[in-house]
């Protein structure tokens, strides 16, 4: 059985044991579990379940396994005869989960 679900503007199929990362999030220092409400299909084949955006009831649990910082992506603007040059560097946190249960 999987589930897709929405976070942070993106789509994720996930399946129970998966792993996988998400954008971070402001959580209390003991909470170590997330649960993402915005199911939009859980089942697999003839059973599955779409939803109208989310399915009603469907729940993903995940526990959160560490935070980190991925790469940093750089960019640059250059306009010709205008003096125009601009860099830039961004580095996005992410955090690791491991689903644990999918709940429909």
């Amino acid at each position: 059985m999987y589930a897709i679900f929405e976070d942070g503007g993106k789509q994720y199929k996930v399946s129970s044991g998966d792993k996988l990362l998400i954008e971070l999030r402001d959580l209390p220092e003991s909470q170590t579990d997330v649960t993402f409400d915005k199911v939009l299909m859980v089942g697999e084949g003839a059973g599955a379940r779409i939803g109208t955006p989310w399915v009603s009831g469907a729940t993903v649990t995940a526990k959160v396994l560490e935070t980190l910082q991925m790469p940093k992506v750089r960019g640059v603007k250059f306009a010709r005869r205008k003096g125009l040059y601009k860099r830039w560097g961004h580095r996005q946190k992410m955090m690791k989960v491991e689903i644990a249960a999918i709940n429909a």
